[in-house]
């Protein structure tokens, strides 16, 4: 028998599992915003949460038929911001704008065409260094990247993005005085768990690899 802990009570979980079918597999992901650059020269802001680090590439899972996909295969210059928790009511005000006019037939009904998503959002953009998009100056993490290979996924229902960073800036309250390092204990990213909201949890421990330890440890 597993123990688990929900809501601050410890209740048990069986060893037997049951068959279930998802509509979606968010198990549990950082929410990113990506800021691109539209053909007209103005800028794009998406929300998503397929992503993950493999040294200095950031690989992007995104829909085929949108607005950032589209953008990177033409252009591929980008920023992925990093919101913390607090901000998802910023994040969910983008979630049901679309940068693209007209709607796509699979969004028309749930989405509608914004031009201005920073704006809608009630987020700033600030000029990147290496970049033409522009990074959101709210999020604690913005990094500056280039997509060096956009391709369908398995399906053919999505794109894969491999985007390799070119320079992070971080807010200096969540960095580790005098080091390149962020604070993990300071840092919490906005998670995206079966289409629901949540930040970190209280630390459990480190890892062997660690190059920040805390103190006592």
């Amino acid at each position: 028998m597993n123990i688990a802990t929900r809501c601050g009570t410890t209740t048990d979980i069986s060893a037997d599992h049951m068959t279930i079918t998802p509509s979606i597999l968010y198990f549990g992901t950082p929410v990113v915003l990506l800021s691109t650059e539209n053909e007209d020269g103005s800028f794009n802001l998406a929300p998503m949460s397929s992503a993950w680090a493999l040294g200095q590439v950031v690989v992007l899972g995104l829909g085929a038929e949108g607005r950032t996909g589209q953008n990177l295969t033409a252009r591929p210059d980008l920023v992925i911001n990093l919101p913390q928790p607090r901000q998802w009511p910023a994040v969910e005000r983008l979630a049901p704008l679309t940068g693209r006019d007209p709607v796509p037939a699979h969004k028309q009904g749930a989405f509608r065409f914004e031009p201005d998503k920073f704006g809608a959002a009630g987020l700033r953009p600030e000029p990147s260094d290496l970049v033409r998009p522009p990074r959101v100056a709210e999020c604690p993490i913005q990094m500056e990247a280039r997509a060096v290979r956009v391709q369908p996924d398995a399906s053919d229902d999505f794109l894969i993005v491999e985007a390799h960073v070119l320079k992070v800036h971080a807010d200096p309250r969540i960095v580790v005085p005098g080091t390149q390092h962020v604070d993990p204990a300071l840092w919490s990213p906005l998670i995206y768990n079966f289409r629901h909201y949540f930040g970190l949890g209280p630390e459990l421990g480190q890892s062997f690899r660690s190059q920040t330890p805390r103190p006592g440890r």
